[in-house]
C-alpha cells in the first residue's frame, strides 16, 4: 500500500536531551495511525519535524512520496494539522480566522467555511470574537481550521484536549467520517488511549524518543485476554482458596486484586466459595484487556 507519510531515522536532541531517536514511521494511504506515549515521550517533536516546523538533527521525512525540504510549500497545501496549543487572532471572529486561513492556504472555496463550522458545532457562535471562546470552543475551531482546505493528510496532536464527553464523541465521529467517506489519512496522538483504540487501525508507541512498536490494532486485539477481576479483603487467602478449587491460571496483583485467566469459571460459584470461606468479596467482574493494558504492559517491559 502506498505511504502518505514516512519518516526515516528521525533524530532530535535539545541541550543533550534526546527527544527523538531513530524514529521510523510508516503511514499507509487511507489509514488512521494512532501515535501514543507518555508525556515527554517525543510525540509533538516528531509531529513538528514532519510539518517542517523544526529541523531534525538527522533523518528524513517523506510526504506523498517526496522528501520534505525547506521548499516543500506545495506539499503542505495537502496537509491539515493541529500541533500543541493552536493560536488564533483573538479579536477576530471564527469566520474571519477561517477566511484568513483560506487565503494563506490558497484555498478559494470560502463556502466550505459554513460546512466546517457546522461539522464542529460552532455555527451559532461564528460571529463571536475568539477571545470570548472557551478552551473547548477554541479546540473545535482548531479542528475546523485543520480540515477546512480538504486535506489529504491530517495531523492531529491531542485534538480532543479540553472537550467535554459529548464533544469528544462528536469529534470521534467526525474523524471516522473524514477517513471513511473522504479517504483522509489521519495521524493522531492522544493521551486518552480508549479514544485511539476506537478509531485507529495502526498504533505506534513511543517512549523516551524511541518508537517501541508499530503494528495493526488487530494484532493488539488478538493479544488481549479475557479475565475475571476479583477485589477481595485478603488476596493471599483468596489465592489459597483458588488453588484448593483447582484454579491455576490466576495472578495476584496486590493485597486486594486478583485476575483469573479462565473466563469460563462461574462467577456465582466463585463468589459463593469466597464468602463461605470467610473472604470478603468487594467486586467481581469480567473484563477484556484494552489498548491501555497493552500500553502499560509494554512500558513495563521496556
Amino acid at each position: 500500500m502506498d505511504a502518505v507519510m514516512e519518516t526515516v531515522g528521525l533524530r532530535k536532541s535539545y541541550k543533550g536531551n534526546v527527544a527523538a531517536d531513530d524514529v521510523n514511521i510508516h503511514i499507509p494511504k487511507g489509514s488512521v495511525y494512532g501515535f501514543v506515549g507518555p508525556n515527554g515521550a517525543g510525540k509533538s517533536t516528531v509531529m513538528k519535524m514532519i510539518l517542517n516546523l523544526i529541523r531534525p538533527d538527522a533523518g528524513e521525512v517523506h510526504l506523498f512520496g517526496e522528501k520534505v525540504t525547506d521548499r516543500s510549500y506545495e506539499i503542505f497545501k495537502r496537509v491539515g494539522s493541529i500541533i500543541e496549543n493552536p493560536a488564533f487572532y483573538d479579536r477576530l471572529t471564527a469566520r474571519q480566522n477561517l477566511e484568513l486561513h483560506c487565503e494563506y492556504m490558497g484555498f478559494p472555496n470560502k463556502e466550505r467555511i459554513d460546512e466546517v463550522l457546522q461539522m464542529v458545532d460552532l455555527q451559532n457562535v461564528e460571529g463571536k470574537q475568539i477571545r470570548h471562546y472557551s478552551l473547548g470552543m477554541k479546540q473545535r475551531l482548531a479542528i475546523a481550521r485543520a480540515i477546512l482546505a480538504r486535506p489529504e493528510f491530517l495531523i492531529l496532536d491531542e485534538p480532543i484536549n479540553a472537550l467535554d464527553p459529548e464533544g469528544i464523541c462528536k469529534m470521534r465521529n467526525l474523524f471516522r467520517r473524514l477517513n471513511r467517506e473522504e479517504g483522509t489519512t489521519i495521524f493522531i496522538s492522544s493521551h486518552i488511549l480508549s479514544e485511539v483504540d476506537l478509531i485507529a487501525d495502526t498504533i505506534g508507541i513511543i517512549q523516551h524518543g524511541k518508537l517501541l512498536t508499530e503494528l495493526p490494532i488487530e494484532e493488539i486485539h488478538k493479544r488481549q485476554t479475557a479475565y475475571i477481576s476479583l477485589q477481595v479483603d485478603d488476596a493471599a487467602r483468596a489465592a489459597a482458596l483458588l488453588e484448593q478449587m483447582g484454579i491455576a491460571s490466576f495472578s495476584v496483583l496486590d493485597k486486594e486484586f486478583i485476575r483469573i485467566y479462565d473466563p469460563d469459571i462461574s462467577g456465582k460459584v466463585l463468589s459463593k466459595a469466597l464468602l463461605e470461606n470467610g473472604v470478603g468479596l468487594e467486586s467481581l467482574w469480567r473484563k477484556q484487556d484494552t489498548l491501555e493494558d497493552y500500553f502499560f504492559q509494554l512500558m513495563e517491559e521496556k
